[in-house]
């Protein structure tokens, strides 16, 4: 009987034990990710392009992506997408920086909502560097302020996926046809313990 209940006990401290390191461990270990601007032509077809084409590309996406975080801007330069012929820079839909949630739930770097050449949208997050924990997701919600937890509610926000990494820069595409009205706010989001960690607005960017 004594064996059998610390076995059991065993079993309980061991569960325990492995339950604490995954919900502990996320704050302890940074997640670093370092993802290329979508639409990021090969080095093989890089290569094939005269020095004119690449100028004339390279100055289109400058004029068409000011207002970009400066790392998007370098990678535009010459990681767009050119179907066919036609060389067409992703277009900067709107942007922010991102914010400290509290005095533990920390962030900074950029968000930005792009469309890119083939018409699709994509969510892009440069050089963030926010607190880690366990099950982070990117939202976009309507609340033009959200400060606490109790302004992220199930019927004003749209998940975009898990966080990739806690540090760099990184892409979360849009599904065709989603609706942005309204979604004026990025927001990096525990689900596990509903705990708002960062925020950055989205500011539209002038044409």
């Amino acid at each position: 009987m004594k064996r059998a209940f610390l076995y059991g006990l065993g079993i309980s401290v061991a569960l325990t034990g492995v339950a604490a390191w995954i919900l502990i461990s996320p704050l302890l270990i940074d997640e670093v990710v370092d993802e290329q601007f979508p639409g990021v032509p090969t080095p093989e077809a890089l290569a094939e392009m005269s020095n004119e084409k690449k100028a004339a590309m390279a100055d289109e996406v400058l004029d068409a992506a000011r207002g970009m975080p400066d790392k998007a801007m370098e990678d535009a330069r010459g990681e767009i997408m050119a179907p066919g012929d036609s060389a067409v820079a992703p277009v900067v839909l709107s942007a922010g920086a991102f914010r400290d949630a509290d005095k533990v739930h920390k962030g900074s770097g950029n968000a930005g909502l792009y469309r890119l050449a083939d018409g699709n949208r994509v969510l892009r997050l440069e050089n963030l560097n926010v607190t880690n924990g366990p099950d982070l997701h990117v939202y976009l919600v309507r609340h033009p302020g959200p400060a606490s937890s109790s302004d992220v509610t199930k019927d004003n926000y749209i998940v975009l996926g898990a966080l990739k990494g806690n540090i760099g820069n990184q892409n979360y595409a849009l599904a065709a046809g989603t609706d942005l009205t309204g979604f004026a706010r990025v927001v990096i989001w525990c689900k596990a313990f509903g705990v708002l960690f960062s925020t950055a607005p989205l500011v539209a960017a002038s044409s």
